[in-house]
């Protein structure tokens, strides 16, 4: 029975995979393929790329352009609409919170605005060095305490952060906690020039955090991506480091974002 099945079998996964040679020679320097380019690509007569060709058109992967040669057809711009309703914030960020956070054996979070509320959306820990902090998936914290509440309010429209602080109950979690609305401003502008936010000891006594934006398609800043740590363990000079990984992690967040949102 193998023997009379696996002809067909091979036959199959040869198509497959010259159909799939096909669809990953469009880039965004060349939306449109010609019959020869194909046979060239797939070592083949050019007869036999356009049988390839024509079958993807008939699934509609591909249809013929206007000036010659074939496009990217409605049923791709229909897969990418599902592959891009199944991925949601954390789906899209988790992989590269992850590699941040066994780059630099620390707590790594994603954080989103609701209002006057931070909200912690995901964490990824590397489980040898995890710190006790205020944040744990799903829960809320005012908008005056941490890195990634700083940075979410820095990249808001002057007015409206002003109007949120001075409406919100400020609390005071450590002496280093900031509850004066002039100040913060202040603060918020020295962020947005910087590019990310840094805070020790201001929500979580002995706990650092670094935090940078996370923008989508129209560069609106959607959430914060942050790494906490034991402030003794992250010296000074080793604090630049760390916010040019998080701000790197927060692109590549960025990145995936607009890509399964566009």
């Amino acid at each position: 029975m193998s023997g009379s099945a696996s002809p067909s079998y091979r036959e199959r996964n040869s198509t497959a995979d010259r159909a799939l040679d096909i669809l990953l020679m469009f880039t965004d320097t060349q939306l449109v393929v010609s019959g020869s380019a194909v046979a060239e690509r797939l070592g083949v007569a050019r007869s036999t790329a356009y049988r390839y060709l024509q079958s993807l058109v008939s699934s509609r992967f591909l249809e013929e352009a206007p000036g010659g040669g074939f496009r990217l057809g409605l049923r791709v711009m229909e897969i990418a609409r599902l592959a891009r309703r199944s991925y949601g914030l954390s789906e899209v960020a988790l992989p590269v919170m992850t590699e941040l956070a066994e780059d630099v054996h620390e707590t790594v979070l994603l954080t989103r605005r609701t209002r006057e509320l931070v909200v912690c959306v995901d964490m990824a820990q590397t489980g040898t060095r995890a710190v006790r902090i205020s944040y744990e998936r799903g829960s809320t914290l005012p908008l005056n305490a941490g890195a990634s509440a700083l940075v979410l309010l820095a990249w808001l429209p002057q007015e409206e952060a002003r109007r949120l602080l001075e409406s919100a109950s400020l609390h005071r979690f450590t002496p280093a906690t900031l509850t004066d609305v002039d100040i913060l401003m202040k603060r918020l502008d020295h962020i947005r020039r910087a590019g990310y936010s840094v805070t020790r000891g201001e929500l979580d006594p002995d706990v650092m955090g670094i935090a940078a934006p996370v923008r989508d398609e129209r560069q609106q800043v959607v959430a914060a991506v942050s790494v906490a740590a034991l402030a003794s363990r992250v010296f000074p000079e080793a604090e630049a480091e760390f916010a040019r990984k998080v701000q790197e992690t927060a692109q590549k967040i960025s990145e995936r974002l607009i890509a399964v949102g566009g």
